[in-house]
């Protein structure tokens, strides 16, 4: 079996969805793994990965719109020492995942026909995120 590791820095937008499909894509096929799995993990807690719906923006758009009124910025939360959006994109990241597993198949990502990975960014500022990318298999 063989691995293979790259880490990423992914700019991200204040509240936004970053798609990272193509570079996840890219990853795979350097790692020259035919059959196997892609993990990947965030090293952050208040950003988060999901695999989701690709060609419909409304989609992304109600996603995040669900999540906003499921954990308001308003609330009265202890922890505020980094803003009145740190908890709740805490909380959101805790809802959500910061890791994914795909499978290899054929050298290519085992995803649906509208499947994307996006990096999805909790916080209203701008940050480099940092995603860890372990290809293994054979």
């Amino acid at each position: 079996m063989s691995h293979y590791q790259k880490l990423l820095t992914i700019p991200s937008t204040p509240k936004s969805f970053v798609k990272i499909t193509s570079q996840i894509t890219n990853i795979v096929a350097e790692s020259g793994i035919k059959t196997g799995l892609c993990t990947l993990f965030l090293r952050h807690t208040s950003a988060s990965l999901v695999i989701q719906e690709n060609a419909d923006p409304d989609v992304l758009i109600d996603l995040a719109n669900f999540l906003a009124k499921l954990v308001p910025e308003d609330d009265k939360y202890i922890h505020s020492a980094e803003g009145a959006d740190d908890m709740p994109a805490h909380i959101r990241t805790a809802l959500t995942h910061t890791s994914e597993q795909i499978p290899i198949m054929r050298g290519n990502l085992v995803l649906g026909t509208w499947q994307g990975i996006y990096l999805w960014e909790h916080r209203q500022q701008r940050y480099q995120r940092e995603l860890v990318v372990h290809v293994s298999g054979d």
